[in-house]
This record gives structure tokens, sequence and C-alpha cells, in this order.
């Protein structure tokens, strides 16, 4: 390693490989008591992590991710590409997809206890889960270069609760099983994204931390493996899952803003209009419905609010809702 590089990892603090692997690989070792382990407390992390989300419970969920075990095999993905051993990563996949099977069925089973599926669309922890970000990557990122560097040295084991709480695995997979159970397949498909891509995000930080260490040079690693192709298979697929969620970025920036613009030239309308205010922007698409609370259910022509909403792109539709069942169309 490089001056640099051992000042990051400290020859003295630096895990050996056998170390490391043996504590990624549930089939190096007591490989029993390592899989036994692992189902365990995936099962009550994901029981404790579900409980959390349908009760809208941010302690009971920060819990789960303490004890959640799916950043071992994940991690052990990055090492297994690192060290060339294609057993290690096709076995770490396979405990990754067993895991997200399991919870999800959980988060299914427990769907049906659910007394008003309403409820689902103000909790918190599941609106927190289904439109995932460009800053959730970035987030996961950093977190996963945290988990890594905690692996590779012996002094930072103590931050390893720290990297289970800052990354969200179990939750959103739990997530994924609820709304399913309630046929809310787009939030599905929202927390199922964040999942994959909070996986990617750390296979590919712990493959940089562990290449940097040099376990790629090691005695134990493989000579013949084509890690360049590896590498190349996981920044492909990383990129595949980061432009959507730049893509999501951007457009939820666009709508805060024109949400903004609306707000404000809708109570700019409703100015001279006594006891008349603005409740909420509310988005459906590209279309804003602006609910408006009026004592005698009148408001000012629309006119005016279309012309204050012209520098709006031609293809955002406003209505105005004024709570008695019919909507004015404003453009």
């Amino acid at each position: 390693m490089s001056t640099g590089l051992r000042a990051l990892i400290p020859v003295a603090q630096r895990q050996t490989s056998a170390t490391v692997r043996d504590a990624l690989d549930l089939g190096f070792g007591d490989h029993s008591a390592k899989r036994t382990g692992f189902l365990i407390m995936l099962v009550l992390s994901a029981i404790i992590a579900i409980s959390g989300v349908l009760s809208d419970s941010t302690a009971t969920v920060i819990g789960a991710m303490i004890i959640a075990p799916l950043g071992t095999p994940i991690l052990g993905i990055a090492f297994g590409i690192v060290t060339g051993h294609l057993s290690l990563v096709l076995r770490s996949i396979s405990w990754v997809a067993t895991g997200l099977v399991i919870v999800v069925a959980l988060g299914w089973f427990f769907a049906f206890f659910i007394a008003d599926p309403q409820a689902l669309e103000t909790n918190a922890q599941i609106l927190g889960r289904t439109s995932p970000h460009l800053l959730d990557l970035v987030a996961a990122l950093a977190t996963g270069t945290a988990g890594a560097f905690a692996m590779c040295r012996r002094d930072l084991s103590a931050v390893l609760p720290g990297v289970a709480i800052a990354i969200s695995l179990v939750p959103p997979l739990g997530v994924v099983g609820v709304c399913v159970g309630q046929g809310a397949w787009d939030e599905a498909l929202g927390a199922l994204f964040l999942f994959l891509s909070n996986v990617f995000a750390l296979v590919i930080a712990g493959s940089i931390v562990f290449t940097a260490a040099g376990y790629a040079n090691d005695p134990e690693a493989s000579k013949t493996a084509n890690r360049r192709r590896a590498y190349i298979v996981v920044t492909v697929l990383s990129l595949l899952v980061a432009l959507p969620l730049a893509g999501n970025s951007i457009v939820s920036v666009a709508l805060a803003r024109w949400s903004t613009e609306i707000r404000s030239a809708a109570e700019t309308w409703l100015a001279d209009e006594d006891g008349a205010r603005v409740d909420d922007v509310q988005w459906s698409g590209l279309l804003a419905t602006i609910s408006v609370t009026d004592p005698d259910g009148q408001v000012p022509a629309v006119g005016a609010l279309a012309d204050a909403l012209d520098g709006l792109p031609s293809f955002v539709e406003v209505v105005v809702d004024v709570g008695v069942g019919d909507e004015l169309r404003v453009r």
C-alpha cells in the first residue's frame, strides 16, 4: 500500500484476509452456526422492522436496523469480487436473495393485519422509503465505505452498530411486503429500488475499500480471476440504479419549487376573500391540486390565477379544489 493508504489502513490495525472472510462469508469456518445465526437475526429484525413500520415508530425501526444481518453477505459480495472468489460472490448473492424473500414474505403476511389501509398513505416510515433520491445513494456509499473500513481495521469495529443504523436494508424490504399485501405496487417498487440502490452502493464502496486495503494481492486471493470484468459489471449496475435516482431527485426539486410558486400565486389570488385560505398543494403526476377552504364555497374567477401561473411549464396542469365536490381547472 502507498503511504496515503497506510494512513487510512495502518498495517498494525489491518485485519488479515482470513479474518475478514471469516466475518463476511457464511460458508467459511463454522458455517452451520453462521447460517442459523443469520436466519434467526434476519427473521427477528424483519418482525421488528415491519412492526415499527406499521406502528410508524422510528425507534422500533432503528432497533431492527441494529440487529439486521443483511450487510454481512452484501459486503461479502464485495470481498469476493476483490479477492476473486466467485463462489463467495455467488454464495453471498444467494443469501441476500434469501433474505429478500423472507422479509418481503413476512411483510406481506403482516399486511393482512392492517385495520385501516388508508393509514399507510400518511405513514412516515412508508413514505420515507417509497421515493428514493440520489442523496440516498450518496449516503449509502458513505455508509458502505465506513462499514468496509470497520471490517478492515481492528480499531474501528465499534462503529459497526452505527453503520447498521445508517444503512436501510431490512425496513425497505418490509415496506415492499406490506405494500404488496395492500396492492400498492408503485410504492412497493419504490421501496425495492431503495433496497437495491443501497445494496449496489455497499458493494461498490466495499470493493473500493477492500482493494485499497490490498486484499486483492493477498496470498489467499485468486491469481486468475478477472476482477476488471467484475468491477465493470458492478459499475454498470450502479449507474443503472443511480440514473433513475438522479431523475427522481430532479423531479422532486422541480415539484417543490412549482408547489411554492403555485401556493404563493393562490394565496395572492385569494387575498381579498375573507376567511379563504390555501390548505395544501398536492401532486398526481404532473397535475397540481390546490386545496382551498372558503367559508361560502365561492372563489374568484380562475383567470387571474392562470395568468399568475403563466411561468410554469406548459405540461403542468393545475386545478382548484374548494371542498364542495367540484374542481375548477386553472390550466
